[in-house]
Formats: structure tokens, sequence, C-alpha cells
């Protein structure tokens, strides 16, 4: 739902990295009586029966206001950036239909830039290429696919880490697809941005943001992340290479589940790699103009926030 005038969404955005306190935020505005529903801009909270490694709200939280797009596939299942503005789309006219304002809120970053900057036009995936070139990682190893990568597209193997699995498949996927590299897509003109009132959670401490992922990741697996991996295998046809397993986390404890790696070790790489993925949320949101910006280690900091917040819903109230 675009207005045609102003080339803005009426919507807000909430963004920042995990541990930060978006869902308190969300929640706290929702306490406060300010008449929104969130729409969930979380790649891992889509999977159903992945609740305490996604940090899922619970019952009792998503009984205080409507959340969207949680719990809307299987793991065994894909859901794409386009997937996601679709139904964002859809959503936002559905709850401004109801006379509230939607909150989009979450740190999947490219799930906002392709809502706010739109899509190449990139081929859809396909199964048997993508299984070609994982049965050559898996005899040559990925660092042999980053090579063969950057003969065919330099620009992007540049910026890729020779371990990058994922993202390296997908490059060498969209070139034997359409014998062009991923990078010429990237480099069209883009229309302009859609503005979306956006506020960034942006942590100024980085070694506090660290000690909570660390307690967080601890908690995760007292509450048995490692026994609902363990239920997540025996329910679902799962491997590694799903998104759903690649998620943090996840990853590590099925990489230790199949005897990779110790338990403590699990708890290492669990814990290096969301610190990892909060530094990459950070770097992009810095990156990012056209925002407002809090602080979530100040004491007060959600009151801080609240004339921001009344302003723009009360501009965004249909």
């Amino acid at each position: 739902m675009i207005h045609p005038s102003t080339g803005s969404m009426p919507a807000l955005a909430v963004l920042g990295p995990t541990a930060s306190g978006k869902s308190a935020l969300g929640l706290w505005m929702a306490a406060q009586g300010f008449p929104i529903e969130i729409i969930s801009l979380d790649s891992a909270l889509v999977f159903r029966d992945m609740n305490i490694g996604t940090a899922k709200p619970t019952p009792q939280e998503l009984a205080l206001v409507p959340h969207h797009l949680i719990d809307i596939i299987t793991p065994s299942e894909t859901f794409s950036a386009a997937e996601f503005v679709a139904q964002c789309h859809a959503l936002i006219s559905d709850i401004r239909a109801r006379g509230k304002v939607p909150v989009i809120l979450g740190g999947t970053m490219m799930y906002y830039k392709t809502l706010v900057s739109g899509l190449d036009n990139l081929p859809a995936a396909n199964a048997e290429i993508r299984q070609a070139i994982e049965q050559q990682a898996m005899e040559q190893g990925w660092p042999a696919i980053h090579a063969l990568l950057a003969e065919v597209d330099p620009r992007t193997a540049q910026r890729l880490k020779p371990n990058d699995s994922q993202r390296l498949q997908r490059a060498l996927e969209v070139f034997q697809i359409t014998g062009q590299p991923l990078s010429s897509f990237h480099q069209r003109d883009q229309l302009q941005d859609l503005y979306i009132p956006t506020l960034a959670i942006e942590p100024s401490d980085r070694s506090v943001l660290h000690k909570r992922i660390e307690s967080r990741f601890l908690e995760m697996l007292a509450q048995g992340l490692v026994e609902e991996v363990v239920q997540l295998r025996h329910n679902y046809v799962l491997d590694e290479t799903m998104t759903s397993m690649r998620c943090v986390g996840y990853r590590q404890v099925w990489e230790h589940l199949h005897g990779q790696c110790t338990r403590q070790e699990m708890i290492d790489r669990g814990i290096a790699a969301t610190r990892q993925l909060a530094k990459r949320q950070i770097t992009w949101l810095r990156s990012t103009t056209n925002k407002e910006v809090v602080d979530p280690l100040q004491s007060n900091w959600l009151e801080s926030v609240r004339p921001w917040i009344q302003k723009q819903i009360e501009e965004l109230l249909p």
C-alpha cells in the first residue's frame, strides 16, 4: 500500500539488532494504548514450532497486541523477501481498514530494504541447480565454489567470504540460470525509495549488547533449545541446507547433534554467530538515513521516544 502523492507507506517501522529490545518496545506501545498491530520483520519467526531459538513472543504477549507473519510456514518451507513484501502490503491495507496503525517490527534488514527499494528482477530458485551446487560443495568444499564464482562474477565473489554457503550458492545459481552475474542485477537504477517513518534501536555500548546476547543464548539452552531441534527433526523432514536450520542458534545445535562440535563449542559458536549477526544489523542501521534513533541502554529509553511515536501515529491514523 503506497500513498500515490508522497511515495510513502502508511506504517511505522521499528528496526534493531537482535537482543536490543524491539519486542519490548512493541509490547510497551500496545500497553500504552497506542492503536497498533505488529507486522513481524523477522525471517525466523515465520517458522512454526521454532519458538525458543527465535525468541518468539509468548502466547500471553501475542494476546496483548495482534501480531502478523508469525508461524505461517513449516520449517521445511521457504519464505522469500518478495513474499514478505506482498503480504506486508496486504496487511497494511487490512490493518488500516480496522482503524489501526501497522508497525513493521524486527531485524531482518533485507526484508526492510526490499520493502522500501523494490526487487531486482532475479530468477526464482531452481532446486535441481541448487542440489548440483550443494553436491559439488560437499565434494570440493565451499572455497572451491567461491573460486568458481570468482571466475564468472568477480564483483560478487569479492564481497562474499569463501564459507558463506547460502550466498555463494545463490550467486552461482543465478549465473547458471541466466548467464549473467548476480552483480549485474544490482547495478540497475533503482526507483526512489519509499519512505516509512523509521525508529532505529541502536545500543551505544556494544559490550553490553554482547552480554545480553550471551545471557539470552544460555537461557534458550536452559529452556530446551537442543530438545526443540530434536523435536523439529522428528516432526519434519529437514536438512542443514534449509533456511530454517541455517538460522542462528539452530545451525550450531544442528552441528552439535551431528557430532560436529562439543556442547561447549556449540555454545561458543552460537554466541559468536549471534554477535556477528548483531554487528551486521548495526552496521546496516547506521548506514541508513531518514530515521529516528533511540539508545535502548538509556534507563528511560521507552519514555524518551514516546513523543516521536505519538506524533507519527497521530499523522498515520486513518
